[in-house]
């Protein structure tokens, strides 16, 4: 079920708010929680039901090895408790990745299984590590397994983050008052989804369609069309993936829920340590206090510093997908990030404009690797993106120039010149001006819904 559909919008969502809201009026708070998790695992069903018990097997594991760790803190069974939560994940998504290298280094045909990867196991997988490492850090409280499964399952942030920490979720869901409705939240909350889905379907779907299409063809892609899909696909994924951020802070909010920013304006930074300060905040938290912080973080030798940004950066592309152009892409914008760093130790200081296009060009590059389908078709486009031989203006077989370059100059306005969609929040009042501008983005989004396409980061 995706946001961005009518049964979603019409249906599923405001059963659910009317049915949880109603249980809590009639004082069914135990009740109403149930019904939420309830729902939640059916949101998560509607794909493929196959894998409910794998979020619930998964769930009733981590909550008992963190509850023991809450009273036991042996290493023993931390390390039991990360082992199995990544041999899950490893076996769903890495399996095919490991037997094809197994096969290439080894000259060996051993068949690969085709795993389906369950929906949002990547996510859950790492909340769930954090979990039990606060557990083992004494930082976790005793929190009842009804709270715990609402924490994980919870369904604005279930599929696609943001990366939510217990302890900014469960206490809200044991706060008494956020049990009732509260209108100025519903309105506020609508008021940010109908932003989020403006941004997924108006602007990041046409995006996607051109950039996803040329990328599939690249090899056929002249120098012109290699610009137009790398740029595309930047600014797609920053629209699709904020815009899901957007929808789900906004649901969170309808339910008296505060789901944290994942995105603040990022492609205003001016180098790539401020980009991942900017970029899937809760992903980089989650890398920086579990990864990063447990190399040493920033407190070692410079040198060590930045060899921890580059594991750091490792792990974050491994876990992104199951392929060496992956772990490409982490290395290099770690390899970026250390340079970011570099140059402040150093006081050496860019042109603003300069700075920022070497910051939006790396993103491009990076990119490329990331949506390739393999290393030749990522280095093809690199080499067409210089490739002065391949430039011409007629026979575009892969893009409409005038409407792509419409949708590139408007997500490139509203990225870089305007207010983003938290700081728009800010200035929300429940008046007819803001209530008009919900409805016009809703009925506008929902004409797409017929042609509804995935998130893009639903493959993670």
């Amino acid at each position: 079920m995706l946001f961005n559909s009518y049964e979603f919008l019409l249906v599923f969502l405001p059963l659910t708010f009317i049915v949880y809201f109603y249980l809590n009026s009639k004082k069914l708070i135990t009740l109403s929680k149930i019904f939420l998790v309830l729902a939640s695992l059916t949101f998560y069903s509607w794909w493929n039901v196959i894998y409910l018990p794998l979020i619930l097997g998964s769930m009733i594991f981590n909550f008992y090895v963190g509850q023991f760790l809450g009273k036991n803190r042996t290493k023993q069974m931390l390390t039991f408790g990360i082992i199995g939560n990544v041999a899950l994940l490893g076996y769903f998504k890495y399996t095919d990745f490991f037997i094809e290298n197994f096969n290439w280094a080894l000259n060996k045909d051993v068949e690969l299984l085709h795993l389906a990867l369950p929906l949002a196991i990547s996510y859950f997988t790492f909340q769930q590590i954090a979990f039990l490492v606060d557990s083992y850090r004494g930082e976790t409280k005793e929190y009842n397994f009804l709270n715990y499964a609402l924490f994980i399952t919870f369904f604005p942030q279930l599929l696609m983050g943001p990366i939510m920490h217990h302890k900014e979720i469960i206490p809200q869901f044991q706060t008494k008052w956020k049990s009732f409705i509260k209108w100025e939240n519903v309105a506020l909350g609508l008021f940010i989804f109908a932003i989020g889905l403006s941004k997924k379907t108006l602007i990041g779907d046409p995006l996607t369609d051109y950039a996803q299409y040329a990328f599939d063809n690249a090899q056929k892609l002249s120098m012109v069309e290699a610009w137009y899909a790398s740029v595309s696909y930047v600014l797609s994924y920053y629209f699709d993936l904020s815009g899901y951020a957007d929808m789900a802070i906004g649901i969170g909010k309808m339910f008296n829920i505060n789901i944290p920013k994942n995105f603040n304006s990022p492609y205003k930074a001016r180098n790539f340590a401020d980009y991942w300060k900017r970029w899937h905040i809760t992903l980089s938290r989650f890398l920086g206090d579990y990864i990063y912080k447990s190399l040493g973080g920033n407190k070692s030798l410079v040198w060590v510093m930045y060899l921890n940004i580059m594991i750091t950066f490792f792990v974050s592309g491994f876990w992104h997908g199951a392929g060496w152009n992956f772990v490409v892409w982490g290395l290099l914008n770690g390899i970026f990030v250390v340079m970011a760093h570099m140059m402040k130790k150093a006081n050496l200081e860019m042109n603003f404009y300069v700075a920022w296009f070497l910051m939006f060009f790396g993103l491009i590059l990076t990119r490329i690797l990331f949506v390739s389908n393999d290393f030749a078709d990522a280095w093809y486009v690199t080499t067409t993106l210089f490739d002065i031989s391949n430039l011409r203006f007629e026979n575009l077989f892969y893009i409409d120039p005038y409407l792509q370059s419409f949708y590139i100059v408007l997500a490139l306005y509203l990225a870089l010149a305007c207010k983003n969609s938290m700081e728009i929040s800010e200035n929300f009042k429940p008046n007819f001006k803001y209530i008009f501008y919900t409805v016009i983005l809703l009925a506008a989004s929902m004409f797409t819904f017929s042609s509804a396409k995935e998130f893009l980061y639903f493959q993670f």
